[in-house]
């Protein structure tokens, strides 16, 4: 009995004694969590998550500011969690985002490769080929953007840059597939 009272009386000391100045250590952890998660990505793969531990680290702020030092303890503690939690996050979104990236490059690329490779042995006239051959040659350069963009890890760009390209090199494919359209009957006079 008088051990847990010793005990108790020590954790009120250390508690009483770490509220009556500002939490500098855990706010300097905290800001620098928010660092390491924006590093990792969390602007663009955690922002909800990095923006409450931004608003958590500014409320301990202002708590430390009315020196309501435990107030300021809490909101740092929940900042650093919220922002350790981003970064895991931001990992995840990213790993996933270059996983879809790469998949969608290589959809693409794996179409665009088939419908060349039927153009070249097509049996249909040249000129009933331009407008295959056109579409392909746009599909080429945006799939060349689309790999410059994994290139640089910006894999949220690489969507945009292929949309609607799986679309064109389908029909490219469709006309080679279509018959020939009949010539019009010409008649003598």
């Amino acid at each position: 009995m008088v051990r847990a009272a010793r005990l108790l009386a020590l954790v009120i000391v250390v508690f009483s004694v770490a509220c009556s100045e500002p939490p500098n250590k855990e706010m300097n952890l905290a800001q620098g969590a928010i660092e390491t998660a924006r590093a990792a990505g969390a602007e663009r793969f955690a922002a909800e998550e990095l923006t409450a531990a931004i608003g958590a680290l500014k409320r301990s702020n202002e708590a430390a500011a009315d020196n309501d030092y435990r107030q300021a303890l809490s909101h740092a503690l929940d900042s650093f969690e919220r922002a350790q939690n981003a970064a895991k996050l931001a990992g995840e979104g990213r790993a996933n985002a270059r996983g879809e990236a790469e998949r969608a490059v290589a959809q693409v690329a794996t179409l665009l490769t088939t419908a060349e490779g039927r153009v070249k042995s097509s049996p249909l006239p040249a000129r009933t080929l331009q407008a295959p051959q056109q579409a392909l040659r746009s599909a080429h350069i945006s799939l060349q953007k689309a790999g410059a963009a994994l290139a640089k890890e910006d894999y949220l760009a690489v969507e945009p840059a292929l949309e609607g390209v799986a679309a064109e090199i389908e029909a490219a494919l469709r006309q080679l597939d279509a018959p020939p359209a009949a010539a019009p009957n010409r008649r003598k006079r």
